[in-house]
């Protein structure tokens, strides 16, 4: 015989098993739509980057282009434009990954928090300062060329990637820190074991727009013969040749968009699991 159930009493057995399954199962399936769902988000930008190069190559293999334009616009000269524009904007961004990240991480560290005001006083004048004119007054002290032109880059660009380091330390829960700090572990473990991790998607988004600023300004390096694809829209005004100019942003526009694309892409496969 089965024991019935008091007066009054209900159960539910069965619903309690279905509800508990239900909420363990649950996130698992929100945070799978959630991934689809952002993927999906991210293959709409470089359709669009695609697109646009390919009504490029249209463009430029139909138009009636005079001697000058058709040489600024020449396959091999507009492949080294692009080559060294790349070039600038890869060796900047390294430059500043290695000065922000480490320096950003310092400065949330015992007594180096008291710098924090000077170095992001520097940081901000950097970034205030006219782009054009930061280009020139390095120029005039440490000539013309690629080197002041990557010197500018990275005074220009370095203060997303140090402020949001320092941002991504301070907001992890300090709760999470001193938990590890209980299970024995070392300061230097639990900032590349607790902090940086839960620190990597507001690091990741500075790097991110870090990129995208070098991308757009390294066309300033131009007027200090820094190279890149800023001359074929100095060429176009100088010329008042609009093909060359509006070339040169076109290109512009999709490298930087490219490369958002390709920063969404890290900072999408990054993140910690959960966050």
């Amino acid at each position: 015989m089965t024991a019935s159930a008091p007066p009054g009493a209900q159960a539910y057995p069965e619903t309690e098993v279905d509800d508990a399954d239900a909420q363990v199962q649950a996130p698992a399936r929100g945070d799978s739509a959630t991934s689809r769902g952002a993927w999906r988000g991210l293959l709409v930008q470089p359709v669009l980057v695609l697109l646009g190069v390919l009504a490029f190559v249209v463009w430029r293999a139909t138009a009636g282009l005079s001697d000058t334009e058709s040489r600024q616009l020449g396959w091999d000269a507009l492949s080294r434009s692009i080559v060294d524009h790349l070039w600038l904007t890869l060796v900047a961004a390294v430059i500043v990954l290695l000065i922000g990240i480490p320096l950003g991480v310092l400065l949330t560290r015992g007594p180096f928090r008291r710098a924090t005001p000077f170095v992001l006083g520097v940081a901000n004048t950097g970034q205030a300062a006219p782009a054009i004119g930061l280009f020139v007054l390095l120029a005039t002290w440490l000539g013309f060329g690629f080197r002041s032109a990557v010197v500018a880059l990275v005074l220009y660009t370095v203060l997303p990637v140090l402020r949001n380091t320092m941002v991504g330390l301070q907001g992890v829960d300090a709760r999470l820190v001193e938990a590890g700090r209980g299970m024995g572990m070392s300061g230097f473990a639990v900032l590349m074991r607790v902090e940086l991790p839960l620190a990597v998607p507001v690091i990741l988004a500075g790097v991110r727009t870090a990129l995208v600023l070098l991308v757009g300004t390294a066309t300033l390096a131009t007027f200090i013969s820094g190279g890149g694809l800023g001359q074929l829209i100095v060429t176009g005004i100088n010329l008042s040749l609009d093909s060359l100019l509006f070339s040169g942003a076109v290109l512009v526009a999709l490298l930087a968009l490219a490369i958002d694309w390709l920063g969404r892409v890290v900072e999408h496969v990054a993140r910690p699991k959960g966050l």
